[in-house]
């Protein structure tokens, strides 16, 4: 039978310089953690559980063998957080690893459904210690040392489009929205302020951050806090953060919550949201909350996207260019 290959292109869509550039990447990291005493560890790519969170959704696998009633739905995770806390929570320390992720219906030129992710933990840190943390790996494996800025959600929404994000109603952050001439604005009808405020950040603040820098965003209102902690106050604020470079999302880190009940709570927050939405249901990670109802230590951690780190270092205009092999062409 003649071979088909007239429609394959199997070469890779990085170059042998871009593949070399990734290696002396990952090197460095590993070199950075080594100095700094954080261990690195392997955790399951399957699981039985996914991510609630209505943001993201995880590709479903199905096992067909001994050892569960099968057929048994296994989930590919879209971060390790979940097992990487039940080693803080069993005593492992700072810990840290580097994995490829999965997430299902993200493709673009930032976003590819595998990737691969940097994660890591500080026991004894919040958040703006690991901001600093963050910092100094990042320009240890740059070409040259960056500026580092430090700023409030509540700064960045004053300086870039004059309204308090805590304080704005849905129909003001619309009309700010239309005054700042994003497409539709009038006609959308967005479910929720925090909605309302992702596309003001989007489409009118992201760009503008980490413009020959390094722009670290933090203390998001409760409402977006995920797994972070919530510090009270008038408003309570989420203990969590962002790195921008170059207009671009690099990191997200939280001083991460450490209360089993309020976890579930979330988890189940986040279920009725995807009900709502009609989204699938699914298991939340029983494992996680008994690990941490069991004693997660006060941490730290931050999970950053390595291939979106290599844009930056390599100036690439496509995370393509940074893959040996994309999902389009794997």
């Amino acid at each position: 039978m003649e071979l088909d290959t007239h429609h394959t292109s199997w070469q890779p869509t990085a170059s042998l310089e871009m593949i070399r550039s990734r290696a002396q990447l990952l090197a460095r990291i590993r070199d950075y953690f080594e100095r700094t005493g954080v261990l690195e560890v392997e955790t399951p790519a399957c699981s039985s559980y996914a991510t609630t969170d209505p943001a993201i959704e995880s590709f479903q696998l199905t096992y067909t063998g001994p050892g569960f009633p099968t057929p048994h739905p296994l989930y590919l995770h879209t971060s390790p957080e979940f097992p990487m806390k039940r080693l803080l929570a069993a005593g492992s320390g700072a810990i840290y690893q580097i994995c490829k992720v999965f997430r299902n219906g993200e493709l673009g030129r930032q976003h590819n459904p595998e990737f691969t992710l940097l994660e890591w933990y500080r026991p004894g840190f919040n958040h703006h210690q690991l901001m600093e943390d963050v910092a100094a790996l990042i320009n240890s494996v740059l070409p040259e040392t960056r500026e580092i800025e430090y700023l409030s959600y509540l700064e960045i929404f004053n300086q870039h489009l004059s309204i308090n994000p805590h304080q704005a109603t849905q129909t003001e952050l619309q009309q700010c929205a239309k005054q700042h001439g994003i497409a539709d604005a009038e006609r959308l009808n967005l479910p929720t302020k925090d909605a309302w405020l992702d596309l003001l950040l989007t489409h009118r603040i992201e760009s503008q951050l980490g413009r020959n820098r390094l722009s670290f965003v933090y203390d998001y209102p409760a409402s977006q806090a995920s797994l972070a902690k919530i510090r009270p106050g008038s408003p309570p604020l989420a203990e969590r953060f962002e790195l921008y470079m170059e207009g671009m999302e690099l990191a997200n880190g939280f001083h991460e919550l450490t209360q089993a009940n309020e976890q579930q709570q979330r988890f189940n927050q986040d279920l009725k949201q995807r009900e709502n939405q009609g989204q699938a249901i699914v298991p939340m990670d029983k494992n996680l909350l008994a690990a941490i109802n069991s004693g997660l230590p006060d941490c730290a951690g931050v999970a950053l996207g390595i291939d979106r780190l290599l844009m930056q270092i390599t100036q690439a205009t496509d995370i393509d260019q940074t893959l040996s092999f994309p999902t389009s062409s794997a």
